[in-house]
């Protein structure tokens, strides 16, 4: 970048999706109350959209058991948008009983993946999602969308930049607000982003898409900063640089929260998230790992002397 960004485009906007994305693929039980304050951390940290449960069947998710609990122990604060992921129908009357008035979507650019993870193919996927939506709708509540394997699939490789505007438009059709292209296995580069940026940003709004990098291949952060180059000011990250994904192994945590805004603010970008209280949180959940937390920055700031 050849200097600071103008003040107009100083706002990048975050979505904290530890307690979701990040947790889903522990081995180890966290107690709701620690989830709770973890959730409660990041909030008081400046986060303002988090998503923080999926009512997903617990024999899927095992982690996600406590979806209710985790929205009756919730102190909502004003101007928070709490997202839950919700795969049906049902799952969305189970979010909507618990008080849930934002869901989010997920399905991806890949026939096989979508298989794998969700059992049906992706027209199936976004007619179960047209119901749901529909629902949602009527009952004012917001909607996002994810697509997965945006860049490359487990198991049918690179993806053609043509499936991925096929299955955004349709999210967007669907009255998704905003729609979030995941890196799933962590394997984009700048060139990939900007290759998929270009084709993308032709077709739909840059301001209703965010960027949701993994970490496998230490790209992630880069890849941000070619986002931001490119104009994107919306963004997916996990606190201590939590996450996975159950269907592809190899694929590590998402971009942590920590070293997005370490990066972001010595861009000249802001977020309105504190990154010392981001790192609380995130050290308070910590104690119920079995592993420490990926993040660099993270373990960086609980050293630092400067």
């Amino acid at each position: 970048m050849s200097g600071p960004p103008a003040p107009a485009e100083r706002a990048i906007h975050v979505t904290e999706v530890g307690p979701r994305d990040g947790l889903q693929n522990e081995n180890v039980v966290i107690p709701t109350h620690a989830k709770l304050a973890f959730i409660h951390g990041l909030v008081d940290a400046g986060v303002r959209q988090i998503e923080i449960t999926s009512f997903v069947h617990p024999r899927w998710v095992p982690m996600m058991a406590d979806a209710e609990e985790v929205f009756a122990g919730l102190e909502r604060r004003p101007g928070v948008r709490y997202l839950a992921l919700v795969p049906n129908v049902r799952g969305y009357e189970r979010a909507r009983a618990a008080g849930c008035d934002a869901v989010a979507l997920f399905t991806a650019a890949s026939e096989a993946f979508t298989k794998m993870n969700i059992n049906a193919t992706i027209d199936e996927s976004l007619e179960t999602f047209a119901a749901v939506a529909k629902r949602a709708h009527a009952d004012g509540v917001a909607v996002r969308g994810y697509v997965s394997t945006v860049y490359a699939c487990p198991f049918a490789g690179a993806i053609a930049p043509e499936a991925v505007i096929d299955v955004v438009e349709r999210l967007f059709d669907l009255g998704c607000y905003e729609v979030s292209l995941g890196d799933t296995i962590g394997v984009a580069t700048p060139s990939e982003v900007r290759r998929v940026v270009d084709v993308l940003g032709a077709r739909f709004p840059l301001d209703r898409l965010v960027m949701h990098f993994h970490d496998t291949w230490g790209m992630a952060v880069a890849n941000v900063a070619q986002s931001v180059e490119l104009g994107l000011r919306r963004f997916d990250s996990s606190a201590g640089g939590l996450g996975g994904c159950p269907y592809a192994r190899s694929a590590t945590g998402n971009v942590a929260t920590e070293d997005l805004l370490y990066l972001l603010d010595h861009l000249g970008y802001e977020t309105g998230i504190d990154i010392d209280t981001v790192v609380a949180a995130a050290e308070g959940l910590a104690r119920h790992l079995a592993h420490p937390l990926p993040s660099r920055v993270h373990k960086a700031w609980k050293g630092r002397v400067i």
